[in-house]
């Protein structure tokens, strides 16, 4: 089927959009002077946190400053002042990321899917390729049980590139040619298509909303492998290899 796995996590194995948007609600609603309603609110902190997380990934600020600049950004339209470096820090480690974990969801489809591939003959090597922040992003595979599923943890801090362009490095980590590799996420480009240009089998995990706008899902063409559920996998590799 394949020599190696490559998965996805936000949005693919842990409902990160979701966590977002039930942390930042919760904090809109218990602050008194904010200026917009939960709903906008949460809207802008996920505007903000795609902004600086991009920052993040072109190497233009650390994993802690994308935070901060965020945050600065965030808190006058919460009703708050805006602290210094240290107060950042603590805001953020105390009423985002505390909560924020509390508000982790594991898909129902993960772990079937994991004991499935996990049974196969000849079963693929799994790892997961995640634009994410290692340490958090193993904290959430720890949760859930799901780091002994797999070999290795993927992220720019140890391939030195982010999705869309970390393919090669990834394949290049685990010693697989990209044809015999597969990468699997929600996002229809940067997950399924941009892996195929780079020369691995693209599964598009459509789990009916755009991860980034929360909308509906993008349009598939016939040349997508496409699948509603992880535990759809096996046997849509089983009939694209055959």
């Amino acid at each position: 089927m394949a020599d190696v796995i490559f998965l996805d996590l936000d949005g693919t194995l842990v409902d990160h959009r979701g966590a977002v948007f039930e942390t930042i609600g919760r904090i809109a609603r218990a602050s008194p002077n904010a200026t917009a309603p939960p709903g906008e609110l949460a809207d802008l902190w996920w505007a903000l946190e795609a902004r600086h997380m991009g920052e993040y990934l072109a190497g233009e600020c650390s994993f802690g400053e994308h935070h901060r600049r965020r945050l600065r950004a965030f808190l006058p339209v919460l009703g708050e002042e805006v602290p210094d470096g240290d107060g950042l820090d603590a805001w953020i480690a105390e009423r985002y990321l505390a909560p924020f974990a509390e508000n982790w969801r594991c898909y129902p489809d993960v772990l079937p899917c994991l004991e499935e591939l996990r049974g196969l003959e000849g079963r693929p090597r799994l790892a997961v390729l995640t634009n994410g922040n290692a340490g958090q992003q193993r904290a959430k595979l720890e949760r859930f049980g799901l780091l002994d599923h797999v070999e290795a943890v993927l992220t720019p801090a140890e391939l030195g590139v982010a999705k869309p362009h970390a393919y090669g490095a990834a394949c290049a980590r685990m010693g697989v040619d990209p044809a015999r590799a597969v990468n699997v996420g929600d996002v229809l480009e940067g997950d399924a298509r941009a892996a195929v240009r780079a020369g691995l089998t693209g599964v598009w995990l459509d789990r009916g909303v755009d991860f980034y706008t929360g909308g509906p899902s993008p349009e598939a063409d016939g040349s997508d492998l496409r699948i509603e559920a992880l535990t759809e996998l096996t046997d849509v590799l089983a009939r694209a290899t055959a």
